[in-house]
């Protein structure tokens, strides 16, 4: 009986017409409010829609006494949700702050072994084209010697300037590199 009493309300309201602008897709107050002065029925109006208010008023009661086991259920649930969440949150946050201090531990070490073999990298082509230089004043030193021994040192100082030239070992090779 009740429910009956419920759906004639909310049907009586939706059904009549001083109620149906404001169901309208587009409805404007302003537009409304005109409509109303216009018309000069806005005490007709305003008792109209104080007496729809007072229906919504009743009918809000009514759901509400009707539902509310299951209003406070939801309540409580919602309490329990907000707490779940608070908990999550602060998890969340840990998991966070962890996450960073691991990142710190690994991030860092990373960035200088990175450094490092860049390094490393760059000393290893230094000490190569320093063996090579030393190679070529050994050679190059050799071979003065022999150039002022004379015409008997000849082949040697041209086996010299071959090793000079051979193997990358030219002047031209290393300024190269």
């Amino acid at each position: 009986m009740m429910e009956a009493s419920q759906e004639s309300t909310a049907d009586s309201l939706l059904k009549d017409e001083c109620y149906a602008d404001f169901l309208k897709e587009g409805f404007d107050v302003k537009t409304y409010t005109a409509q109303a002065i216009h018309h000069a029925v806005i005490a007709e109006q305003l008792a109209k829609l104080a007496e729809g208010i007072s229906q919504l008023d009743r009918e809000l009661h009514c759901q509400v006494v009707a539902r509310h086991e299951d209003l406070l259920a939801q309540a409580t649930g919602i309490e329990s949700l907000e707490g779940v969440l608070q908990m999550m949150q602060t998890r969340i946050a840990a998991l966070q702050s962890a996450v960073d201090r691991i990142r710190t531990k690994i991030v860092d070490p990373y960035n200088k072994i990175v450094a490092r073999t860049a390094q490393l990298a760059r000393l290893q082509v230094a000490c190569d084209l320093l063996r090579r230089i030393i190679r070529i004043l050994y050679l190059s030193k050799r071979l003065q010697g022999q150039l002022q021994g004379g015409s008997r040192e000849i082949t040697k100082a041209a086996q010299s300037l071959n090793e000079l030239d051979g193997d990358g070992m030219s002047i031209t090779g290393l300024l190269t590199q």
